[in-house]
């Protein structure tokens, strides 16, 4: 499978990345510095850039069988880079004619906004980042597309289960949690279905 990858150098990218080369797939990844990812790996393509970019981020998705976005909120960073992600990843989609995507959200987005009192409480504290969750959800919404949407309550950096829940309202537990690397091939997984278009996915350990 060909895939555009946006996001690559993320906590939960970098997961995403290792797992779709170990399997065979070949990635076409979006990075501003090619020092940031393997790029001697032959099932790599690197094209450097940025998403404000329209030549760069269409370079990643033409030709591809699905794309994923991972793009998150690091420090220092905008706030809207999701919404801005998405903006410009479906603009290049439509260019390309690629109509897979699959865009990492969280729980706690759009309508699970109120789905418990520590939700209402996280939405408080990073109340910027999820206006930008809930805005990136509305535009792969009306975009059009075959997409997706993944939605993890809070990530971990441990280790791969395999054991994982998903759904559109799996019983979740008050903290929930699961490992980005679990997030990672859920995506992968979702990249080379199409069980789940024009839906709203959580998935939970």
């Amino acid at each position: 499978m060909k895939l555009a990858l946006f996001g690559a150098t993320g906590a939960t990218g970098r997961h995403l990345l290792e797992q779709a080369l170990t399997r065979g797939h070949h990635v076409t990844a979006l990075a501003r510095d090619a020092a940031s990812l393997p790029t001697d790996h032959p099932g790599l393509t690197v094209v450097l850039g940025h998403i404000a970019q329209p030549e760069a981020v269409l370079r990643v998705v033409r030709g591809q069988d699905a794309v994923i976005s991972v793009l998150g909120v690091r420090d220092g960073g905008p706030v809207t880079i999701c919404s801005d992600g998405a903006r410009a990843i479906i603009a290049a989609m439509r260019t390309a004619g690629t109509r897979r995507l699959i865009a990492l959200s969280a729980y706690g987005a759009s309508e699970t906004r109120h789905a418990s009192l520590l939700i209402r409480f996280v939405r408080a504290v990073i109340a910027d980042k999820m206006r930008d969750k809930d805005a990136m959800e509305a535009l792969v919404r009306d975009s059009g597309l075959d997409w997706t949407l993944v939605r993890p309550p809070i990530l971990t950096n441990g280790a791969a289960s395999g054991t994982y829940r998903a759904g559109a309202a799996p019983r979740m537990a008050a903290f929930a949690r699961i490992a980005r690397a679990d997030v990672a091939h859920f995506l992968l997984r979702e990249a080379a279905e199409a069980a789940d278009i024009g839906q709203a996915v959580i998935v939970t350990g």
